[in-house]
C-alpha cells in the first residue's frame, strides 16, 4: 500500500524529527527540505526514508548537528574543507558556495570536502551551482559504506560512489546528470525492503555468484519498520555497466575518498561522504559566446531522435522536473512500511503528533 503526503506537511513533520535530535530550527528545516526535494524529483532512495538512519547516526555520535565547516586550505582556486561530521545538507551547500565564489573570481575552482554527513542527492548541489551560472562536476564516495562488488568480483569493495555533473543554460533549466555507479543506489534497496518499487532481478549478487533482486541479500532478515543494516547481509550490490561502472566507481573512491582525505571506503570506518568538485565559469571559458547557442542547437537535435515505442528521448534532469511537477500536485508517495519506519523514528525522539493527510 502506498500513501500520498503533501510535500509541505511532510517537510514540517521531518523537520520536527531533526529538531528533536538537536538540530537548530534552520538546520532541521534545511535537512528536511532537502530530503523531501529528493522525493519530489523521484529519487526516493535519497528522500525521507533516510530520516530514521540519520536519527540512528546522531544517537551513535556519527552525525553531529549544527556543525560549521572548517577551511584547511584556502587559495584563490582551491578549497580543502572539513565537514567535521556535520549534516551533509549543511556542509554541501557551504562547499558549493565556496566553489562558486572562487570560480566566479578566477574562472575555475576545485573544492575538496571531507568528513561530511550524508550529502543526499548530489544533483541538488549541481543545480545550486547551475543556478549561479556555473558548470560543476562532482566525485563522491562514502567511507565506511561497503556495498558494491567490483566487476568480476563477489566481495564488497566499493561504496555506491556517486558521480554528478551540471551544466547551466540561459533562460532554461540546467542539464544535470546524477547517478550512483552501482546498478541501483543503496537507498533503492532500502525503499524496496519497505515495500516500495522492486529491484531488478540482477541488482544484487550473492556470495556464490547468484543474481537476485531480494533486499534481504543485502540486509539480512527484514522486519516491517525496523532499521536496515547492510552489514548483516551476505550479498553485494552490482556495479552498473560491468567494467565501465566499476571503473568509474573506483575513480570516485580515489578522487572523492583518497584525494579529499575522507578516505576510500573500507571496514571499521565511521560513515562520511567525501566530495571533490570542479566549478567552471563558462562566461570566462567562452569569450566568443557560442556555448549556450550551440548547446541549445545540439539538445534540440538530440531530443528529435526517433524514440523507441513507449519511450521518450530526454536529457538529464528532464525526468526529475516532470516528476517534481506531478508530485507537487499529488503528494509524495511513500510505501506504508516506509512511512511506518519514519513515524517510529519520530516517536522515538519525542515527536508525538499525528500527521493528517
Amino acid at each position: 500500500m502506498t500513501i500520498q503526503i503533501p510535500a509541505d506537511a511532510l517537510t514540517e513533520f521531518c523537520a520536527e524529527i531533526f529538531a528533536h535530535v538537536g538540530c537548530r530550527p534552520e538546520e532541521a528545516r534545511r535537512v528536511s527540505a532537502s530530503l523531501v526535494d529528493a522525493n519530489l524529483t523521484g529519487h526516493d532512495s535519497h528522500g525521507v526514508i533516510r530520516a530514521p538512519r540519520y536519527v540512528d547516526w546522531v544517537r551513535a555520535g556519527d552525525l553531529i548537528p549544527n556543525q560549521s565547516i572548517e577551511r584547511l586550505v584556502d587559495t584563490p582556486v582551491i578549497g580543502v574543507l572539513d565537514g567535521r561530521f556535520g549534516f551533509g545538507q549543511t556542509m554541501a551547500p557551504m562547499a558549493v558556495d565556496i566553489g562558486v565564489e572562487k570560480a566566479k573570481a578566477t574562472g575555475l575552482s576545485a573544492i575538496s570536502l571531507r568528513n561530511s554527513g550524508h550529502v543526499g542527492r548530489v544533483g541538488e548541489w549541481a543545480e545550486r551551482a547551475a543556478a549561479a551560472g556555473l558548470i560543476s562536476i562532482h566525485f563522491v564516495n562514502a567511507a565506511g559504506s561497503i556495498l558494491v562488488a567490483p566487476f568480476g568480483g563477489l566481495d564488497r569493495r566499493l561504496s555506491t560512489a556517486p558521480f554528478c555533473a551540471g551544466i547551466p543554460r540561459e533562460g532554461a533549466a540546467p542539464v544535470v546528470l546524477d547517478f550512483a555507479t552501482s546498478l541501483v543506489a543503496e537507498g533503492k534497496v532500502n525503499v524496496a525492503s519497505h515495500g516500495g518499487k522492486p529491484l531488478p532481478a540482477d541488482a544484487l549478487i550473492g556470495p556464490e555468484g547468484a543474481l537476485s533482486g531480494d533486499p534481504a541479500l543485502l540486509y539480512g532478515p527484514l522486519n516491517s519498520d525496523g532499521p536496515r543494516d547492510h552489514s548483516r547481509g551476505a550479498g553485494a550490490i552490482r556495479a552498473f555497466g560491468e567494467h565501465k561502472g566499476s571503473g568509474l566507481a573506483l575513480i570516485c573512491e580515489l578522487i572523492g575518498g583518497s584525494l579529499t582525505g575522507n578516505g576510500a571506503t573500507g571496514p571499521d570506518r565511521r560513515f562520511s561522504n567525501g566530495m571533490f568538485s570542479f566549478y567552471v565559469d563558462p562566461r570566462q571559458v567562452d569569450p566568443s559566446h557560442v556555448f549556450d547557442a550551440d548547446m541549445t542547437r545540439y539538445l534540440d537535435w538530440f531530443r528529435r531522435a526517433k524514440a523507441i515505442p513507449g519511450k521518450a528521448v530526454m536529457t538529464p534532469g528532464e525526468p526529475e522536473r516532470a516528476e517534481r511537477a506531478k508530485r507537487m500536485a499529488t503528494g509524495v508517495p511513500l510505501p506504508s512500511e516506509a512511512w511506518a519506519s519514519i513515524v517510529a523514528a519520530a516517536r522515538s525522539v519525542g515527536v508525538n503528533r499525528d500527521l493528517s493527510f
